[in-house]
């Protein structure tokens, strides 16, 4: 029988088959002893061990589109990388952080600023226009006012989409509202310090209907990019494309050299000035790591 794993917990997997329902599930040994690791998002085929207690034994995982580290999920088709126009405020190095790695595994990316009541518009505004070049869709939702929410709904049409974010954006609220069968934990912000509580303790996939399906992940407050070269960061920020080349010296990295088109963008306005010193503080970062 095949199915799809839809959440793992303490070495066990829960997997849906159509039509015959969820099954706890182990993997064998042999993924074990071959270090791979069963997914949420996995295809699997799997033996039915006890059809009435519904347990079954993973037996093969089916090829994957994609595998995903930072969350550890697999087969997805686009990400919606969620944070708060206020309360808590978008840490919005984080959010360039969030967008690298994910273009990095060839995952689509919509960017969702959610409590839009919160803000006004002035705000909205400035939060589009840092990002309105980055390569990403960007949307605007709030769950207390409902607003938003039927154009990110159109967005996950048919597709199977990672929710993630830092805690306390509302991302528990978001996928409530998406399925009301996922009974999420709306953990409350602390007032003390404007963070969230974590509400999320591992990825869990739903299924919305038809192709749609919908991946929770845990919260995140920071993200490391160790695999990457700071010589390659430049080129997932896709405000410096026009620029390339057009720089005085070849393989400009448009962080100390002179006469940098990229600078020179940033200076008139071109390119956000944001956005140029995320890429600034990632990429010393990354120039500042010691390799052993």
């Amino acid at each position: 029988m095949t199915g799809k794993i839809v959440k793992g917990i303490a070495g066990f997997y829960y997997v849906y088959c159509d039509g015959k329902g969820l099954f706890e599930c182990k993997a064998k040994g042999v993924f074990r002893n071959k270090k791979i690791k069963p997914l949420v998002g996995d295809n699997v085929e799997l033996d039915i061990l006890d059809e009435d207690k519904f347990l079954g034994s993973i037996v093969n995982i089916l090829p994957r589109n994609n595998c995903l580290l930072r969350p550890e999920v697999a087969n997805v088709d686009q990400a919606v990388i969620i944070f708060a126009v206020r309360e808590p405020e978008p840490n919005l190095n984080l959010l360039s952080r969030f967008l690298i790695r994910m273009e990095k595994e060839g995952v689509d990316t919509i960017i969702c600023f959610n409590k839009e009541e919160l803000a006004d518009e002035s705000r909205c505004l400035e939060l589009r226009g840092i990002f309105e070049e980055s390569g990403c869709r960007v949307l605007f939702t709030s769950t207390y006012e409902k607003t938003g929410m039927e154009e990110l709904l159109c967005s996950i049409e048919g597709k199977t989409t990672v929710f993630a974010g830092p805690s306390g954006v509302g991302k528990s609220s978001v996928i409530n509202y998406i399925y009301p069968d996922a009974f999420m934990e709306t953990g409350a912000v602390s007032d003390k310090i404007k963070r969230g509580k974590h509400t999320t303790r591992h990825s869990e996939l739903f299924h919305v209907h038809g192709d749609t399906y919908i991946m929770d992940t845990p919260g995140f407050t920071s993200l490391y990019l160790e695999e990457f070269d700071k010589d390659e960061i430049r080129f997932y920020f896709h405000e410096f494309e026009p620029y390339e080349g057009k720089c005085r010296f070849h393989g400009c990295v448009h962080v100390n050299e002179p006469d940098c088109a990229v600078k020179e963008a940033v200076a008139e306005g071109k390119i956000n000035r944001i956005r140029y010193e995320n890429y600034v503080e990632i990429y010393n970062e990354r120039k500042n790591v010691r390799r052993y």
